[in-house]
């Protein structure tokens, strides 16, 4: 099967290899026949895919309602401070938890004082259909932030899982375009959330408007679209 095929629910995945990690639309079951072994299926319809050295798979489709993944990064908002922790809402039907102690350098005497409505750039620790999602605000093999914490100020756009993917990618013409007019930070979530912050709102406001533009489940603007919409926005 080529990373390009088509996929349903419940159809088999071949997905093999020794560090195996799963993604969104993927999911591991207990073979009924031999219960050392173990079998991947889709949960969702849409385009498999897999990295190039078919550690990591996936099941590429446009959807808005986001299911979490461990080691997916996501933008999350803090409704709520409980004990040593947090809640916090990444879109999810469930809410995630995040541990105060979850950041880099975070001691009991000194970790991060977060407030509810605060923004949090983190990543998915622990996702199981059962239980709530847990997150971290730093990588887990360095213990560094590796970007991840709290996001201040700035501006969350919303958008569709598949633009987020755009986002994420390299080779995706959006985010070098508009680093070419001005200066920007952003932090894409792959739960349909983009935190964008730039020097002046109208160039936030500029951001904002080229990545719904863009979005697939927008205008669907390609780079000469967006160069156009840039330029009626006078940025």
């Amino acid at each position: 099967m080529s990373s390009s095929e088509h996929v349903f629910p419940g159809e088999h995945v071949p997905a093999k290899h020794h560090n195996l990690r799963l993604g969104p639309g993927l999911l591991q079951q207990a073979s009924h026949i031999d219960s050392s072994e173990s079998n991947v299926v889709a949960s969702k319809a849409g385009v498999l895919q897999h990295s190039a050295n078919r550690s990591k798979w996936w099941v590429d489709s446009n959807s808005r309602r986001y299911v979490p993944a461990p080691q997916e990064s996501v933008v999350g908002v803090v409704t709520q401070r409980l004990g040593e922790g947090y809640r916090v809402d990444i879109g999810e039907a469930h809410q995630a938890s995040l541990d105060a102690l979850a950041f880099e350098g975070a001691t009991k005497r000194n970790k991060p004082n977060l407030k509810v409505g605060s923004l949090v750039y983190a990543r998915v620790s622990l996702a199981h259909k059962d239980m709530e999602p847990e997150l971290e605000c730093f990588d887990a093999q360095s213990r560094k932030s590796e970007g991840f914490g709290e996001l201040k100020g700035g501006f969350v756009v919303r958008c569709s899982l598949k633009m987020c993917r755009n986002l994420l990618d390299s080779k995706h013409f959006l985010l070098p375009l508009l680093g070419g007019k001005f200066p920007l930070e952003s932090a894409i979530g792959m739960n349909g959330r983009v935190w964008i912050s730039a020097k002046e709102p109208r160039q936030i406001i500029a951001i904002a408007r080229c990545i719904e533009a863009a979005d697939p489940d927008g205008g669907g603007l390609d780079a000469d679209g967006v160069r156009a919409l840039l330029e009626t926005l006078e940025v």
